[in-house]
């Protein structure tokens, strides 16, 4: 078997993140326009490759005033920054599955980041005769890093918005011919 071409398809696919909102729960959300490639061998998983575009615009968290001040200046900036990007640059097979370590970009800024996927799915035939597999992963970054410092101050101690962020990705992905 050879590394194969696979495209996300959105209409299937969730970028989800979650942050802790006043030191107390996690407020998630999820961004709704994301495309992106991924070159896969299952026999050869080491030297899978993705390349992931989501519009930093379709921030969803189900609350239209947080929505508005996330796609502003203060948070994702999207009129100036309309895109958050991951490039894979390596791939290790460890004890609990693939290990991505790629640059996300988010802001215009860049850092390496390591992305868990724990599951592949084998690949099955839809009913209009593509292939198809799935991918479930995982990550977490510090929302400083990338500029991401718009906070306030809690009467009681602590701050409004967590610094870290967790991200949890579905993905469908359709092998291409």
């Amino acid at each position: 078997m050879s590394t194969a071409t696979y495209v996300i398809d959105a209409s299937h696919s969730h970028a989800a993140f979650s942050v802790r909102h006043m030191m107390i729960a996690n407020v998630r959300g999820e961004f709704s326009q994301l495309a992106g490639e991924v070159g896969y061998d299952p026999e050869r998983p080491e030297g899978t490759t993705v390349s992931v575009t989501i519009q930093a615009g379709s921030v969803n968290t189900r609350e239209e005033k947080r929505d508005a001040h996330l796609r502003g200046a203060d948070f994702f900036d999207a009129d100036n920054h309309p895109t958050i990007t991951f490039r894979s640059k390596g791939a290790k097979v460890g004890g609990d599955g693939l290990v991505l370590t790629g640059d996300l970009t988010i802001r215009g800024v860049t850092h390496e980041v390591s992305l868990a996927v724990e599951e592949i799915t084998p690949e099955a035939k839809d009913p209009w005769g593509n292939t198809r597999l799935g991918a479930s992963a995982s990550a977490k970054f510090k929302r400083s890093a990338y500029g991401l410092t718009w906070n306030a101050a809690l009467e009681a101690g602590g701050v409004l918005v967590g610094d870290e962020v967790k991200i949890q990705l579905e993905v469908e992905l359709i092998k291409q011919a």
